[in-house]
């Protein structure tokens, strides 16, 4: 017990630790995971983080080392049944190929009632589960359970001290890791880190209060993402106030910053604003009321940095409210460079909508990456929203519902350069508080406290 002891940079004694850390996604763009899990190396743990692994993008490796801990990704789905479901995919989008293999099929059936009943019942059972199995989702759903197993495989082997999972999504993989058929004397502890609101999330259903109340009671240590969420957690499972980890981006000096020349690349007047969202492209986080909002903003181009699902509907919409000429629109920018794309904006977008408790709660990333970035934000006046905007005076509230409140505030920031130039400088001194540097000895000291039971 005593050899896991290591001396800190501070002279403080820690107890070293293997931490396995899972994550649903390919790890390329979670800023959170990147930050938690660079901390905990940093103090002298031994962290393996499982990600998955996206195929289609030879940047994304399968083994590296990122900021001293080791990244493992693991593919999803099972060889043989994804070729099934990739061909049967590539047949209907070909009328004439798929015309001829079902004629093939019938001929084979038909043969085979003539000389060998039982095996044309096979065929015919088993292409009428495979049919009924894609309209059922199972190709997505086998996929899912490919990557839970391979995390699981590859976990076990880490024989961590402590399994993390982020988010509802991974808990399985850290419980079956951490304590499924395993002796009492032989169980490790499980860190349940919730990055949003999983009970009151768009695409998630009323059977997730189950699931996650299940495996609340299996965790060992709990964060989440900020107080209004935690207090949620608490009064709905009945349970103490779960860590609030907030969304902070490590501090940078704005003068160390290479600026993209976002106007030169975008081909955007010199004396032009930029009007900035970055972030996931989904529903619910306003975009729709901002495109509806630009033909009554003053000037400007409004400028959208990555993707999502919401990317086709976006693109209809500023095509039907005819802004093309005021938008531009980039894809997913590598974390380490946003900060270089950020900094040229003349103010942010955080207009979430109230569709759920999880949006409504939220303190995300980019407020704080625009507050980081000396950029004002026009935020949705919601609670944690609310806290920071009015506390420190970085920004400009709004009714993120009315498309005339949106235009009204970025008109007022466009009208008044230097009360937008204050609120610039109100971001710089928030960003010193504001900052994971300023924080992750509360998450490091909240982890040796796990540590100090093990």
């Amino acid at each position: 017990m005593y050899a896991n002891l290591v001396l800190t940079e501070e002279g403080l004694l820690t107890m070293k630790q293997r931490v396995t850390v899972f994550v649903w996604n390919y790890f390329t763009y979670d800023a959170r995971v990147m930050r938690e899990c660079s901390a905990l190396a940093e103090n002298g743990n031994d962290v393996t983080l499982i990600a998955l692994h996206n195929t289609s993008d030879k940047n994304c490796a399968v083994n590296e080392t990122v900021n001293g801990f080791d990244v493992v990704r693991v593919k999803k789905g099972f060889p043989v049944i994804n070729k099934g479901y990739r061909l049967f995919a590539r047949l209907i989008k070909k009328p004439i190929a798929a015309a001829l293999f079902v004629l093939l099929f019938a001929v084979f059936v038909a043969a085979m009632f003539v000389h060998c009943l039982p095996v044309a019942i096979v065929a015919l059972c088993l292409a009428a589960l495979f049919v009924v199995s894609v309209f059922l989702k199972a190709p997505k759903h086998l996929a899912n359970l490919g990557g839970i197993l391979r995390m699981i495989k590859v976990g076990r082997k880490t024989n961590a001290d402590i399994y993390h999972a982020n988010d509802l999504n991974t808990m399985f993989q850290a419980y079956a890791c951490a304590k499924l058929f395993r002796l009492r004397k032989n169980r490790k502890k499980i860190v349940y880190d919730s990055h949003e609101v999983q009970t009151s999330r768009t695409g998630y259903g009323k059977g997730i209060y189950t699931i996650e109340k299940f495996f609340i009671k299996k965790a060992d240590k709990i964060f989440c993402e900020n107080n209004t969420r935690a207090k949620y957690m608490a009064d709905l499972y009945k349970m103490e106030l779960p860590t609030p980890v907030y969304n902070y981006p490590e501090y940078f000096d704005l003068n160390d910053i290479e600026a993209v020349d976002l106007k030169a690349q975008l081909d955007i007047p010199a004396d032009c604003p930029i009007l900035l969202y970055q972030g996931g492209i989904q529903y619910g986080r306003g975009l729709d009321v901002l495109v509806q909002a630009i033909p009554h903003i003053k000037r400007g181009v409004v400028v959208f940095i990555g993707d999502g699902r919401f990317k086709p509907e976006l693109l209809k919409l500023i095509k039907q409210y005819g802004v093309e000429d005021r938008v531009r629109l980039i894809g997913m920018v590598p974390l380490r460079q946003l900060a270089s794309y950020t900094v040229n904006a003349y103010l942010g977008f955080q207009i979430l909508n109230n569709v759920c408790f999880n949006h409504y709660s939220a303190a995300s990333n980019k407020l704080f990456e625009y507050i980081m970035a000396g950029v004002p934000v026009v935020a949705a006046d919601f609670p944690e929203f609310h806290n920071v905007v009015k506390k420190y005076d970085v920004g400009v509230l709004v009714d993120s519902h009315d498309y005339k409140s949106i235009a009204a505030a970025v008109n007022f920031l466009l009208d008044d350069e230097e009360y937008r130039d204050n609120l610039s400088r109100n971001c710089y001194a928030a960003a010193k508080e504001l900052n994971w540097n300023n924080h992750k000895d509360e998450f490091i000291g909240e982890y040796a406290k796990i540590e100090a039971v093990v």
